[in-house]
């Protein structure tokens, strides 16, 4: 896959990402949900730290949330930048297919979530109780940096109480899949997925072709 290639599809997730979570944001309050099969909803939930909701600060506690949310976000500019280096890199060595594709939607993943983390928050009032305007006059909900990611798919494939047979957790009460994540959260779980399943397919090495004068020598041979 080419450069170019890998560009649009970045492009495309990129624009799924932000329609999506501009849409959300501007159409649901803060925690409103709206179900549209038994196992799916649409749940509009904001994320001011890492997966699942964690914080920095949850394991620095002399860090405050301020600042444990700017290293977190400052964090994830180092690194989705060099998740682009490398995916210039795996193109120029026109390495496998399956490499560069996964690279390219974790780093459209990533380059999503970043969009929220700097500029939501300057871009967008508060959602709480009340739809977000975009570009309010009286400024947005935060600083740059600052930004929450805006998460909205959720599975609630299955709930009840667990067999009371099971050791620990029998007779309890059990939700799966609890987390909301978003179009940007897809992208790079798949991506890291294809590297992880398809290991040896994405890091082979590409066979080297012999040049024709060596095969005519060979062949002289």
């Amino acid at each position: 896959m080419s450069l170019k290639k890998a560009s649009i599809l970045i492009i495309l997730i990129l624009l799924a990402d932000q329609i999506s979570k501009i849409y959300i944001k501007t159409h649901f309050q803060l925690h409103e949900d709206v179900e549209v099969f038994s196992w799916f909803k649409i749940a509009f939930v904001e994320n001011d730290g890492m997966a699942w909701g964690t914080k920095l600060s949850d394991f620095v506690s002399f860090i405050s949330d301020k600042s444990a949310k700017l290293i977190l976000t400052l964090f994830r500019i180092v690194a989705v930048t060099c998740i682009g280096f490398w995916l210039v890199d795996v193109t120029k060595k026109k390495k496998s297919k399956t490499l560069v594709f996964a690279i390219a939607i974790i780093f459209a993943g990533a380059l999503g979530n970043i969009i929220d983390s700097v500029f939501y928050g300057m871009l967008f009032s508060d959602s709480h109780m009340q739809l977000a305007t975009f570009l309010p006059e009286g400024g947005g909900y935060a600083e740059v940096f600052h930004g929450k990611v805006v998460d909205m798919l959720h599975f609630p494939l299955w709930s009840g109480i667990l067999p009371e047979w099971l050791p620990i957790f029998g007779g309890k009460y059990f939700s799966f899949f609890d987390p909301v994540f978003n179009v940007a959260d897809v992208a790079i779980s798949t991506g890291i997925g294809i590297l992880i399943v398809f290991n040896k397919k994405a890091f082979k090495e590409t066979s080297k072709i012999e040049s024709p004068d060596l095969e005519s020598r060979n062949n002289l041979a």
